[in-house]
């Protein structure tokens, strides 16, 4: 039973927190809006209500209880998670294409993934420019850069793709 009410919280905490979406500094969880307005005023007025909310809340969470049985399981939890990661990884790679893409192909070669950042993220880890980064270089960046985000990258990063 204790088990029951911690997976139905948590799954109200993860799937059915209202407007509230994951991604924060350092991997955890950081709210923002998820839904419009629109989309959660259910009756029109151009008031949210409690009751609104709720619903909301009960909607998503139905949606993610994929057996009907009233509690979300580990898997139900897992595969909601990953939907919505993969929402977010399939806009992430359209808008690599977009920015880097640069002969139109639909595909990006080594070129194109390193031609916006060429060198420029080794050069800032080189603080003393000797054209070698130690490893105290190495975690003195890292420990500058760890915990700060932006669009989803570290500063330091200015929005540099993964594989750079």
């Amino acid at each position: 039973m204790k088990n029951t009410v911690l997976i139905t919280s948590l799954g109200l905490a993860i799937i059915a927190g209202g407007a509230v979406a994951s991604g924060d500094k350092a991997g955890g969880m950081k709210h923002r809006p998820q839904h419009s307005f629109e989309e959660l005023d259910a009756n029109g007025d151009g008031k949210l209500m409690q009751e609104e909310m709720a619903a909301h809340m009960q909607a998503r969470f139905e949606g993610a209880d994929a057996n009907g049985d009233g509690v979300l399981s580990k898997d139900e939890l897992l595969a909601r998670i990953n939907e919505r990661m993969a929402k977010r990884a399939e806009k992430y790679a359209a808008h690599m294409l977009e920015r880097r893409d640069a002969n139109g192909d639909g595909a990006l070669d080594m070129e194109e993934m390193k031609s916006r950042r060429d060198g420029k993220m080794f050069a800032r880890m080189d603080a003393d420019q000797d054209g070698a980064v130690t490893k105290e270089e190495f975690e003195a960046m890292r420990a500058k850069h760890k915990g700060h985000k932006r669009n989803g990258h570290a500063h330091g990063n200015k929005g540099q793709d993964p594989a750079e």
